[in-house]
């Protein structure tokens, strides 16, 4: 009888410490530890981030063998995220996997921090029915820094077939947020507000860009000269309407981002479709995600909230994958900041 094979998973690519135990595949423990200094500066502050993860990473660590039942001792490999990120955050996360892996003797998995997103759409849990997407699908990356279509051939093969030119949504979105005076981050509380409002209250810019990308860029500066215009002739213009102003500007990222899947969908005849990334946890997103499953006939795939925001879950089981293949890494791979699927 095989030995069972334990990744232990280590996420600190931005402001959230995260470590999760696999055990052949199935999740036992994902623990993570936010930081909330970052609300006062309305932004993440790359020193203070990469300073909390000096602090948390040891406890986070431990809780998760803690949690998992697993003993140092058990685990077969470390996987880390290598990049991309905030270099400070991840210098802390592949610093420690790399002490980690080399006390213990055992092997190190380097993990792309966007592709493991898509691949939590396979993160198991001891109660999952085991439905999972099949290869080729599409998938929609979304988050703060990203905004992909892109045709996932493998857990390892993966092309983007059309990105953000400029802005990606978690960023607009954010900014319009900071520009309406709500705090950040700005998703969570625009996804809130939009729940109460109407989204066809107010039409903003949609650019229109060739093929399978997008642009956030001309939305953003639409919405900006709207509301400078309306608060002339109504200083209190944001908190009268700002269920409504939430409301359109989800509108509008959810269409320009479903106009564009919708095109990739009929042009590849693909119809699994997942969404990974941390604005996927957006309602609106979601809820339209289920109308075109109903309408073109998708299977469509969305993970649990806690997988969509960085967490060590989505790294550990990218981890468990690569190890079977025995894709491992050399301890003097650096950490990489830029870098694209």
């Amino acid at each position: 009888m095989m030995n069972p094979v334990y990744i232990l998973g280590i996420e600190s690519s931005c402001d959230d410490t995260s470590a999760a135990v696999v055990k052949d595949g199935i999740l036992l423990s994902n623990v993570t530890a936010s930081q909330a200094v970052h609300m006062a500066f309305g932004g993440v502050v790359p020193e203070l981030a990469s300073r909390a993860h000096q602090q948390n990473i040891v406890p986070v660590v431990s809780e998760a063998l803690r949690q998992a039942g697993v003993d140092k001792s058990q685990l077969s490999a470390v996987a880390f995220t290598r990049g991309p990120g905030l270099m400070g955050s991840l210098l802390v996360g592949v610093s420690f996997a790399k002490g980690f892996a080399r006390s213990l003797g055992i092997p190190l998995i380097d993990v792309n921090h966007l592709q493991a997103h898509v691949i939590a759409n396979f993160v198991r849990e001891p109660d999952d029915d085991g439905d999972q997407p099949e290869y080729p699908f599409l998938c929609l990356l979304v988050s703060g820094g990203n905004s992909q279509i892109i045709k996932v051939n493998a857990y390892n093969n993966m092309e983007v077939l059309g990105q953000t030119i400029d802005d990606a949504a978690g960023e607009a979105i954010d900014k319009c947020s900071k520009v309406m005076g709500l705090g950040y981050p700005g998703g969570p509380i625009i996804d809130k507000l939009a729940r109460q409002g109407n989204p066809h209250a107010f039409t903003f810019n949609k650019p229109h860009i060739e093929g399978y990308n997008v642009s956030f860029s001309g939305l953003k500066t639409s919405f900006l000269y709207s509301l400078r215009d309306w608060i002339q002739e109504d200083p209190d213009f944001i908190e009268h309407h700002k269920n409504d102003l939430a409301a359109s500007l989800e509108r509008t990222v959810v269409e320009i981002l479903m106009d564009k899947l919708r095109k990739v969908a009929k042009d590849t005849r693909i119809k699994q479709v997942a969404l990974a990334g941390g604005v996927s946890a957006n309602n609106g997103l979601r809820n339209a995600f289920k109308e075109h499953a109903e309408r073109f006939g998708w299977k469509i795939f969305i993970p649990k909230f806690r997988f969509t925001t960085d967490n060590a879950a989505m790294i550990a089981t990218t981890g468990y994958f690569k190890y079977l293949d025995h894709d491992f890494c050399s301890i003097d791979l650096p950490a990489y900041s830029r870098v694209t699927l």
